[in-house]
């Protein structure tokens, strides 16, 4: 039995394939961990999501900002972009049941035997375990509900960008929204930035990543993310995890086995471009 942990997916079907043929992935005894955006910008979402769905309790999942902006598409609130590659996964005649499993999927994971945390984006250091648990529980339930369409509505936006726990109702669900699927960059204090997207090297000061800045859930979890394609899996501190490596722009795809920290990739199909 092992714990399988991948980057963001992508709709780069025929890699995740690929990559889990290397390790001969059995659902019926493994478990495999996802870092959310499983769709959007490679060829095969529809595959991707049908793939995924079919692993019943063998994958455990989160969203990530791909995954809702398709919640927000099919819902007819935001525009599909031609570049995401979504619509052959919005024409198929199980798009229906495909988007309410998806939007039933949570935005956190966690194992407390493993001491383990999965978020798309991280975990921003202003949250300890269980504000982190309670906040994503807050935006899972609007999702899983009939009234899911006006939080995907309300859910654009940078603000607020300060955690406060006297935060509330469509500020408090934006904000854990922006903390768990879109955060790279934070002020010395915590405060998310939701502008910049350069490397950390080339971040204007103070902003630092938000992994560089200590909280109490690093300190007493590993911590494993995706979203942040440009870092290719480098840079972050030990006990934390970036497997983002960039497939879908011609980069590779990541997994991590759990028991041993083995490592294994899969190169992309597509020539490498720009990330976007």
């Amino acid at each position: 039995m092992s714990t399988y942990l991948i980057g963001d997916v992508h709709g780069c079907y025929d890699e995740l394939q690929s990559l889990l043929q290397q390790v001969s992935f059995d659902p019926a005894q493994d478990t495999l961990w996802l870092t959310g955006d499983l769709v959007a910008r490679g060829p095969g979402s529809l595959d991707v999501l049908r793939f995924v769905r079919s692993l019943g309790d063998a994958a455990r999942l989160v969203l990530g900002n791909h995954d809702l902006h398709l919640l927000a598409v099919y819902a007819g609130i935001s525009r599909n972009k031609p570049k995401d590659r979504l619509a052959a996964l919005l024409e198929a005649e199980d798009a229906d049941t495909l988007i309410n499993w998806l939007r039933r999927q949570p935005l956190l994971q966690v194992d407390e035997e493993k001491k383990l945390v999965m978020g798309h984006a991280g975990i921003t250091p202003q949250w300890d375990i269980d504000t982190a648990k309670a906040c994503a529980r807050e935006v899972e339930a609007v999702l899983s509900s009939d009234t899911y369409p006006l939080f995907l509505d309300a859910m654009y936006g940078d603000m607020p960008n300060n955690w406060s726990p006297e935060l509330t109702g469509l500020a408090r669900l934006r904000f854990t929204t922006n903390a768990l699927t879109r955060m790279r960059f934070c002020f010395p204090n915590g405060q998310l930035d939701m502008i910049c997207k350069d490397t950390p090297e080339s971040a204007p000061p103070p902003l630092k990543p938000w992994f560089t800045i200590p909280g109490p859930v690093s300190k007493a979890y590993t911590i494993v993310f995706g979203h942040w394609a440009s870092l290719e899996g480098q840079g972050t501190p030990e006990g934390i995890i970036g497997l983002d490596t960039g497939c879908c722009w011609g980069g590779v795809l990541t997994m991590l086995r759990w028991e041993d920290r083995a490592v294994f990739v899969q190169p992309s199909n597509r020539k490498r471009a720009a990330e976007a």
